[in-house]
């Protein structure tokens, strides 16, 4: 297990709560992080689980660690990217959220299924479906990336419609 260290390589005591939340918060500056991943990458750090604890608690009182802020940000961000509700969900409760926070950040996106899966077809495709293989291949990315196969179906109907 690697030692907890201060920036220039000063070595901190693990078991120290203090300063696995100073470690902690530099790692929640950049940007937000579930719990289960924050206390992950803490004990990388070399710190010991009490310690991380602590830190995990005491960042919670201080609204540094929010798992709801952090479940909103993730779910933001991968529909920016593309993905799909089953995806997101997937990832956010892989990640240690659990289901009604996910269900209340994704409902919280107001994100129309059919029309981001239409998008993410444009994107990759660029050209509607000439052949049955090509719907299917492209139903496949569709699943991939997290969409339900109604949604695909609609999204591929809805894309074929709408190109002459």
């Amino acid at each position: 297990m690697p030692k907890a260290r201060r920036k220039g390589g000063a070595p901190v005591d693990p078991a120290d709560p203090e300063a696995a939340l100073e470690a902690g918060l530099k790692l929640l500056v950049r940007r937000e992080h579930a719990a289960q991943e924050l206390a992950r990458k803490l004990a990388e750090r070399g710190f010991e689980r009490d310690a991380v604890d602590a830190a995990l608690e005491r960042a919670r009182e201080l609204d540094y660690l929010n798992e709801t802020r952090y479940a909103e940000s993730m779910a933001r961000h991968r529909v920016g990217q593309g993905y799909g509700e089953q995806r997101i969900r997937a990832e956010l409760a892989h990640n240690g959220i659990d289901g009604d926070t996910v269900s209340l950040a994704i409902e919280a996106l107001e994100v129309d299924w059919v029309e981001q899966a239409r998008g993410q077809l444009e994107r990759h495709f660029r050209h509607p479906p000439a052949a049955r293989e090509d719907e299917a291949r492209m139903l496949r990315h569709l699943a991939g990336r997290g969409f339900p196969g109604d949604v695909a179906h609609r999204a591929l109907a809805a894309w074929k419609d709408e190109t002459p």
